[in-house]
């Protein structure tokens, strides 16, 4: 089933992906990271103005890694405001995804959580570095193929 928002970009020839609405109604949308920083700017002219978050997740063990937008149109008066959930997926060997912090400022903080814990690489980023782990940590602890430095077996522990 297309939402609104999917069915206003294939009207005008934007390349995405419909995943269909979540358990709140939320129309959710595959775009390719080729695509991502092109569709943010006229999604952001469209008026959704407020990023209101943004993460990132491991789908696989050894398979792809997403990051994800949720998007919302703020404007005076409206009790409802139209939301939007936007998916990236890129691959593991290189993620790299275009950064959106010079279309909402509040990427920053949150793009570098997600370079971080699951090292995908934010193109034209200000300063993506780490926010979590030191610098010197090696690997990204969220990813599901992940093995933390210095592990012990349980049954080693004494």
């Amino acid at each position: 089933m297309q939402g609104r928002l999917s069915a206003w970009l294939v009207k005008h020839g934007l390349v995405h992906r419909s995943l269909g609405f979540d358990y709140q109604g939320i129309e959710t949308l595959q775009i390719k990271p080729e695509d991502w920083h092109s569709i943010a700017v006229i999604l952001y002219v469209y008026g959704y103005n407020y990023l209101r978050s943004q993460c990132a997740y491991d789908v696989a063990p050894g398979g792809l890694l997403a990051s994800v937008y949720h998007l919302t149109r703020i404007e005076y008066g409206i009790d409802q405001p139209e939301e939007v959930c936007i998916k990236v997926f890129a691959p593991r060997r290189n993620p790299r995804i275009p950064s959106v912090f010079w279309v909402w400022k509040s990427a920053d903080f949150q793009e570098r959580e997600s370079y971080d814990m699951l090292g995908i690489f934010y193109d034209n980023h200000p300063r993506l570095k780490r926010i979590l782990m030191p610098e010197s940590w090696i690997g990204w602890p969220l990813r599901k193929d992940y093995i933390a430095p210095n592990f012990y077996e349980i049954q080693d522990a004494h």
